[in-house]
């Protein structure tokens, strides 16, 4: 900011005193140093304050949840709507995400951004908030079809936020431990990790590896809303959650109803998916192992695609076919051609042997193709774990042609971007018996970057030597970035 008089008008922040005693003389005083360009001083303090009192509030919501489980929540707007709640979900989110239909981004906002929250925070009270359409976007599926998206305008994914932060202090006491998607604290190696250890320490000889078709497409907005209300008591927090649903979406500059489904994309979609299969698939499958099961039985679900593994075949095929009588009672399917009943275990190997029926088949879960194998030291039975071959060769393809649009940049600045990637690549698919797909991953990024730079000119090639010197300088090392399971936690599955 500039004054009148055109002098900058910067608050100067003073430096740390001297620690001599005694008179100063003025060169042994105080500097002070300005603000950092953009930093708001009082509004940083009052987003820091503002975070206080949020989680305390949301604290007394959590013991509350803890100490009755029965307990319906009548008052929670007033969280919701809080200009500190909303105030930490705008923070929350990321700067450069999309647009909605009205084309309002992340750093337009914050331009008047404690007016716009007051705003936004009196029309919640009031009940004047109205939710507006989602805009659809579609991105390529791992089989070539296209799935669709919706993007919210920005105030809408403010207060969804805002409603994730106050449900998540309830339902995060309610969720079964089984549960890993899209949850505070939890990540996809956790989930990984579990579905190991059970594999290798419970009586596991049959694998269920399903998939719900179309889940987020088909979700029931009547049951969902049902569900709901078993926590929610406040009917001003339930309508909110209608309005989201029964917004719809605008493609092509028409707008579409919704009747069915939730958009993927939506910050509220992942908690929606989450407590409706809570409701429909956790709790149910939770009863029938303690009440049905014979033998042992381990469960891992993300969002929705879980794992089930059983004892014997006879209860897996029993349990499969309840599963599919108890999805369909709440409108839901499993998807035929990616729902698998496999022999997988400890027993798998020798018992395929014996039966001639060559070795045991393999499934996907998270990126990785789990095997039945044994130990090179002992023999002993283990699970492998390897990249996706079908998602790695996408990978590798999205790359080569993100570098042929690249090929005329710096080298640096070419660099810096693949170091990224294979970074990347290294942190989530580096875990034990996975490396040779990870050293596979990056030397075929060093190929296709030596033929990028072998095209930019004929004159002067780039040999392999050099080429080698370039990807030891920029692309990181190969190196296992996950510990055994075994090692790292024992969860119960």
């Amino acid at each position: 900011m500039m004054n009148g008089q055109g002098k900058s008008d910067r608050r100067v922040v003073p430096a740390k005193s001297p620690n001599k005693a005694g008179p100063q003389t003025a060169t042994e005083g105080m500097e002070g140093r300005l603000l950092a360009k953009g930093n708001l001083a009082q509004q940083n303090i009052c987003r820091i304050q503002g975070r206080e009192r949020m989680q305390s509030a949301l604290g007394r919501v959590r013991q509350r949840a803890v100490r009755d489980k029965k307990l319906k929540f009548t008052s929670l707007m007033h969280h919701i709507a809080s200009v500190d709640t909303l105030r930490e979900a705008y923070y929350s989110l990321k700067r450069d995400a999309s647009a909605g239909i009205d084309g309002q981004t992340w750093k337009q906002y914050r331009e008047k951004l404690e007016e716009n929250l007051q705003d936004l925070s009196g029309r919640l009270r009031r009940g004047a908030y109205r939710a507006k359409p989602v805009r659809r976007s579609y991105i390529p599926k791992a089989d070539g079809r296209p799935r669709p998206l919706g993007v919210p305008v920005l105030e809408d994914k403010i207060v969804q936020y805002a409603t994730v932060l106050c449900l998540n202090a309830i339902y995060e006491t309610e969720f079964r431990g089984f549960s890993y998607g899209y949850r505070p604290g939890r990540n996809q190696h956790q989930c990984l990790d579990a579905l190991y250890v059970g594999m290798l320490t419970k009586k596991v000889n049959w694998i269920i590896d399903a998939d719900i078709r179309g889940f987020f497409d088909t979700l029931d907005h009547e049951w969902l809303v049902k569900f709901i209300e078993h926590r929610i008591g406040d009917p001003r927090v339930v309508r909110l959650m209608q309005k989201w649903l029964s917004a719809g979406v605008m493609e092509q500059g028409k707008w579409q109803a919704v009747e069915e489904g939730t958009p993927q994309g939506g910050v509220i979609s992942p908690l929606l998916s989450n407590v409706f299969l809570h409701y429909v698939l956790d709790l149910w499958i939770e009863h029938w192992r303690r009440t049905q099961a014979q033998g042992d039985v381990i469960v891992v679900r993300w969002a929705d695609d879980f794992v089930l593994g059983l004892q014997s075949k006879t209860e897996a095929e029993r349990c499969l076919a309840e599963l599919k009588k108890r999805l369909a009672k709440f409108g839901l399917a499993l998807n035929s051609e990616k729902t698998r009943l496999l022999e997988f275990g400890c027993f798998a190997i020798e018992n395929r042997k014996r039966r001639n029926q060559g070795r045991p088949e393999t499934f996907d879960f998270l990126g990785f193709t789990h095997i039945c194998g044994t130990k090179r030291s002992n023999g002993r039975y283990t699970v492998i774990r390897k990249t996706v071959r079908s998602r790695m060769s996408r990978k590798l393809q999205e790359i080569k042609v993100e570098l042929r649009k690249r090929m005329h940049e710096p080298v640096p600045k070419q660099g810096n971007w693949l170091a990224s990637v294979v970074g990347g690549f290294v942190r989530y698919h580096g875990v034990p018996t996975n490396w040779s797909a990870v050293m596979h991953f990056r030397y075929q990024i060093g190929r296709y970057w030596h033929f990028t730079l072998r095209r930019r000119s004929e004159r002067k090639r780039i040999n392999w030597d050099r080429m080698r010197r370039l990807i030891e300088r920029w692309l990181p090392p190969v190196e296992i970035c996950h510990p055994y399971p075994l090692k790292r936690m024992g969860v119960i599955t």
